[in-house]
């Protein structure tokens, strides 16, 4: 099996790319170098070149008609530093004639056309490169009229030494100011991470179950981000891994009444040969066990809600659609039979940003809890209250007693009054679905009853999550 490339380290990565802006950067430097260098010993050399054809053509006399050369000595010392050159130099009469100079026989003559004025150009000096000036002096004397020619040239190989010279002493310093940046950003990368690496350290040396926030002090403020982020994401794991502690818990401390009680009632029905006692017996075993169906559906009910809340999306929910559906799904006629339930909602929706099925469900307890143990009529409906979308159910009787209220929604608080019905845990439901979508459960008495409300922040239509 091919195991996938490891991927690159982030030392690597900035490495990588330093010494990318390094060599792209040394190569357009390098280029700008060399062509200035170029031009720098092309000046240099073109001013020894004409200072020579100068101090040639300032030798130049007029004897007997004829042009004599004198030539200087000062001509050859500026030609001689180039000594590794081959030089040329040419005097020539008006009509071409070779007044002076070396290799008579080799003509170099300056492009077309000619200059009245100093005159450079390229040629090759016995096949190799070299560089040439030309400079015409006029003379009009009684014996003679006309121009002279001065050719003065030599070969490249000064000009090149020179542009490499200048391209080494400009690159050097820069090749070791880009090895010294290197090592700077090897220990700019390392300090930067050094942080990362403690996070993560501190993070191996963790128990599993230590879910605590992530210390951001000194970090940073890039660190800071993704530590803020991984908190939150932690904060949320911790909320569910309790949430499900106390599910299980809520779960076995639930159940193990209820199914105790089957357990003795059973036995009892077996053992009991009298059969009006039996027969009792088994009816309170059958109601046991509906009991205990509601409580496990209840259980279940919120083992959905608590997965939900963290899970589930954001998003706008009309409450009079909640209250509708919790009616119209007929729930309240198998738990209390007969009684009727009154629907008040508005023309107008009242949103709420939250999830429908949440929502659904704690309304759902809401009105159970008030048919087994509120007074008819019993009424649900949805509106806007001061700027708060509440979705209420209110029964016509006084409520619990103010001691017992208080406890309404609390783990384990099985009955709250109420004898054999899990009122407790479906109101624990519709506590957290409160306090998962920013709102609140309220619980007031009136001239009309009692009532139980969930109090939202209101919403609308078409704003963001």
């Amino acid at each position: 099996m091919v195991r996938p490339p490891l991927p690159h380290s982030l030392t690597a990565r900035v490495l990588s790319a330093v010494m990318l802006i390094l060599v792209l950067g040394g190569v357009l430097v390098g280029l700008s170098i060399w062509a200035n260098g170029r031009l720098a010993a092309r000046q240099a050399y073109d001013r020894l070149l004409l200072g020579a054809a100068s101090d040639i053509a300032e030798s130049v006399r007029i004897q007997d008609g004829q042009p004599i050369v004198d030539l200087p000595v000062s001509a050859f010392e500026l030609l001689a530093q180039a000594p590794d050159d081959r030089i040329y130099y040419a005097v020539r009469g008006p009509d071409g004639r070779f007044i002076t100079g070396l290799d008579p026989d080799t003509v170099i003559a300056p492009p077309q056309p000619v200059s009245q004025s100093a005159q450079y150009f390229a040629a090759d000096l016995n096949g190799e490169p070299a560089r040439f000036v030309r400079l015409p002096r006029l003379f009009a004397e009684r014996d003679f009229s006309g121009e002279v020619e001065i050719v003065v040239g030599q070969t490249l190989l000064a000009r090149r030494a020179m542009t490499a010279g200048l391209m080494l002493d400009a690159l050097l310093p820069m090749a070791a100011a880009g090895a010294l940046l290197l090592i700077m950003s090897w220990f700019v990368t390392r300090s930067a991470l050094r942080p990362l690496e403690a996070m993560s350290d501190d993070l191996i040396r963790r128990d599993p179950y230590d879910l605590t926030p992530v210390a951001s002090d000194g970090l940073p403020r890039e660190l800071q981000v993704m530590i803020a982020a991984m908190n939150r994401f932690m904060g949320r794991l911790d909320r569910q891994v309790l949430s499900m502690r106390n599910l299980i818990a809520d779960t076995a401390h639930q159940l193990r009444t209820p199914v105790a009680a089957i357990r003795v009632q059973a036995e009892i029905a077996q053992a009991d040969p009298d059969a009006p006692a039996r027969h009792r017996a088994l009816d309170r075993l059958l109601n046991r066990t509906r009991s205990l169906g509601t409580l496990l559906d209840q259980l279940l009910s919120r083992a959905m809600v608590i997965h939900r809340i963290d899970s589930a999306p954001r998003l706008l929910v009309d409450l009079r659609e909640v209250a509708l559906e919790a009616l119209e799904q007929s729930d309240h006629e198998v738990i209390a039979p007969g009684v009727e339930v009154h629907l008040k909602i508005g023309e107008n929706p009242v949103w709420v940003r939250g999830d429908a099925f949440s929502l659904g469900e704690a309304t759902k307890n809401l009105l159970g809890n008030a048919l087994r143990h509120g007074k008819t009529p019993v009424s649900i409906g949805a509106s806007l209250e001061g700027g708060r979308a509440v979705l209420w159910v209110r029964d016509s009787g006084p409520g619990p007693e103010t001691s017992v209220s208080a406890r309404l929604g609390d783990r384990f608080n099985r009955n709250a009054g109420s004898g054999e019905d899990s009122s407790g845990l479906g109101l624990s439901i519709v506590k957290s679905t409160a306090e998962a979508f920013d709102g609140t459960v309220e619980m007031t008495r009136t001239d009309d009853g009692f009532r139980v409300s969930l109090n939202f922040p209101a919403a609308t239509e078409g704003t963001g999550a």
